[in-house]
């Protein structure tokens, strides 16, 4: 695999963002475009994209909660480039952005089959309580990540 890191602020690069999510999310679990793009996907929001020789593999989404909080989703990684620490990779690549905005906490909703996985990442349960989305129940959690000043994403 030849993975290189995308910061995608560019139209172009979000295109490989919301390919990953179609192919990755929404046709694995029957997931309308009107569900899976929200009121979070505007164009100021911030992606992650991983390629492998230019191909999108693996993205996330970025964007401000507040000051110091910075909430990361929608991380999906291609059926067939699973198994590959490329949501370890992507999820990293996102907290490094974050931490350079100056953002000290990251926020994920995790599905209940992915929790064990952001665990891993250091992530821990703020709130036990189920929240009810439009595509799957989520549990949150958070990360506190290095020190810096706050802004926006």
């Amino acid at each position: 695999m030849n993975i290189r890191v995308l910061r995608a602020t560019q139209t172009w690069q979000r295109a490989g963002a919301y390919y990953v999510r179609i192919q990755g999310m929404a046709r694995q679990h029957d997931i309308t475009l009107r569900r899976e793009f929200d009121e979070h996907d505007t164009p100021d929001t911030k992606y992650i994209v991983l390629t492998d020789d230019g191909f999108p593999v693996a993205t996330c989404r970025l964007y401000g909660i507040d000051a110091s909080t910075a909430m990361i989703g929608r991380v999906v990684v291609l059926p067939e480039y699973r198994g590959h620490n490329l949501g370890v990779r992507v999820m990293s690549e996102a907290e490094d952005w974050l931490s350079e905005l100056g953002y000290t906490r990251a926020a994920v909703e995790s599905r209940d089959v992915a929790i064990g996985f952001y665990r891993r990442l250091g992530y821990g349960v703020t709130d036990p309580d189920i929240i009810h989305g439009d595509t799957f129940d989520c549990i949150r959690m958070e990360k506190e990540l290095s020190a810096g000043k706050a802004g926006d994403v």
